[in-house]
């Protein structure tokens, strides 16, 4: 697929951020320019296929305001920075006015020189695409009001959270804001009109714009616009967008990948209309929960699935892993989610233990410390999914049983094996709190007559058995709370 590579790797990198903390060291403003070759390089070096530079459009003043001016994003600022200055606070990054990289950032011609350096190393360049809404100030709101889904003095009467009145040439139309069935409007936003055939021709215009300058796009909720979700938003018809338009753009780029930030069981949905690869907040939400059994139960979906889609532990709508799980769980977690099929999102500080998260709607983050047993499992796991077999091997997910009559905790283990040319790896994952015990079956016919070695990729562990045992009696598994291994096994 993308440089041979079945199951890439994506590092989040949170554009405005690392910028003014760059500009703090340069006592100047930095742009994608000054991002430094050795940052890239070390990107290389931890084996990521993909950077997703997260924020790089531009945005209007009146998203600004209203992320300065919102009460509850305030409080959520003022928690991570007790300095916060107005100035701290740029507006979300997800209300744009236009597929246009901020001059702030330096530019188009700014991004450009970045993704050629990238491209010099092997890395693929992506961005956000966010279909379903703009800012209040984008240039549409004034050249095609029929763009947005308009409503009533009534409705902003009766709903003033999901409703805006905006003056336009002596007049004063109210506009909806961009939402989603289930919550309040985003109050920066204004939400395009699917049901109007010139906005679905106008998406497309703009999402060609951003092909030529990225080689992927995540899309941001893309499954709001989908004609039954739009439907139930809105109580409006509209067309298909995201097959024709995934085909008009690999018409000019083959190889352009599209990524989509989807829930509500939309993921097979999106997959079939062409995206490439589609979120995985399932197995996010029920690693948090702790389901073992539910955890098993999505790892055995059609493999063909979940290959395409998007692990995680975070991003910058989740919370912290480091604040969401406890270490022992965390580490427990991040091998189930990275060393299964699919592409694995990670996000900047997790691989240092970060435990803040940092707003959409903020430019500056405080100084965050560094977990060293965190960084240290991080590395060691980087280093597994750098190996070709978890690139682009086989996985199969395996059976096990109890280790003795009544012991029923056999049932908290997941395990699975990838399978290549020169490699073997064994992965087994007690996902409970309790020590538990159980008998792996295995089916390597060429264990037969021959002497095992298990040596743990993620500890000193290592352990020698004969395949005559592992085939007739499976693999013998003791392992404490939220125990794992990773086994490279040899014969």
């Amino acid at each position: 697929m993308i440089n041979s590579v079945s199951y890439p790797s994506l590092y989040q990198v949170n554009t405005r951020v690392r910028l003014r903390q760059l500009s703090n060291q340069l006592n100047r403003p930095a742009t994608l320019n000054d991002i430094p070759d050795t940052e890239l390089d070390e990107w290389v070096n931890l084996g990521f296929n993909w950077i997703y530079f997260l924020g790089v459009w531009e945005t209007g003043l009146l998203g600004r305001n209203v992320s300065r001016s919102h009460p509850g994003w305030r409080r959520e600022y003022e928690e991570l920075l007790s300095d916060l200055q107005e100035d701290d606070i740029c507006g979300s990054c997800f209300a744009i006015t236009r597929y246009r990289v901020s001059e702030l950032l330096g530019g188009n011609e700014a991004l450009l020189r970045l993704r050629k350096r990238l491209q010099q190393r092997g890395l693929k360049l992506m961005l956000d695409f966010v279909p379903n809404h703009t800012a209040l100030d984008c240039p549409w709101v004034e050249e095609h009001p029929d763009f947005y889904i308009q409503g009533t003095l009534s409705d902003l009467e009766q709903e003033p959270l999901n409703y805006v009145q905006i003056p336009l040439a002596g007049k004063n139309p109210v506009f909806a804001h961009g939402r989603d069935p289930y919550f309040p409007g985003w109050p920066d936003t204004l939400q395009l009109n699917y049901h109007n055939p010139a906005v679905l021709k106008a998406m497309l215009a703009e999402l060609l714009k951003v092909a030529q300058l990225c080689d992927g796009v995540r899309c941001d909720m893309a499954m709001l616009i989908l004609p039954e979700i739009f439907q139930r938003t809105w109580g409006m018809t509209s067309e298909l967008f995201w097959p024709e338009a995934i085909h008009q753009v690999r018409k000019q780029h083959q190889d352009f990948v599209f990524m989509a930030e989807v829930y509500w069981n939309m993921e097979s949905r999106l997959q079939q209309q062409g995206f490439d690869f589609t979120y995985d907040k399932k197995l996010y939400d029920r690693l948090i929960g702790q389901q073992t059994d539910l955890v098993l139960e999505h790892l055995w979906a059609d493999v063909n699935y979940q290959s395409k889609l998007v692990r995680f532990l975070e991003n910058h709508d989740e919370p912290r892993a480091a604040s969401t799980f406890s270490p022992s769980v965390h580490q427990a977690a991040a091998i189930l989610t990275y060393l299964c099929p699919g592409l694995r999102f990670f996000h900047e500080g997790q691989l240092q233990g970060w435990a803040k998260k940092i707003s959409v709607h903020l430019g500056r983050s405080l100084e965050q410390l560094t977990d060293p047993n965190l960084a240290s499992f991080y590395h060691q796991l980087l280093a597994c999914l750098r190996l070709p077999v978890v690139q682009s091997g086989n996985w199969q997910l395996l059976n096990y049983k109890p280790a003795w009559t009544e012991n029923w905790t056999w049932k908290n283990f997941t395990a699975f094996t990838w399978q290549g040319d020169e490699k073997r790896l064994l992965i087994v994952v007690n996902y409970s709190a309790y020590p538990s015990q159980c008998y792996l079956q295995l089916s390597f016919d060429d264990l037969q007559n021959r002497t095992c070695q298990l040596k743990d990729l993620m500890s000193e562990a290592s352990y020698e058995r004969q395949g005559n045992e592992l085939l007739s009696s499976g693999l013998y598994l003791d392992l404490p709370a939220w125990g794992y291994h990773v086994f490279d096994l040899t014969i």
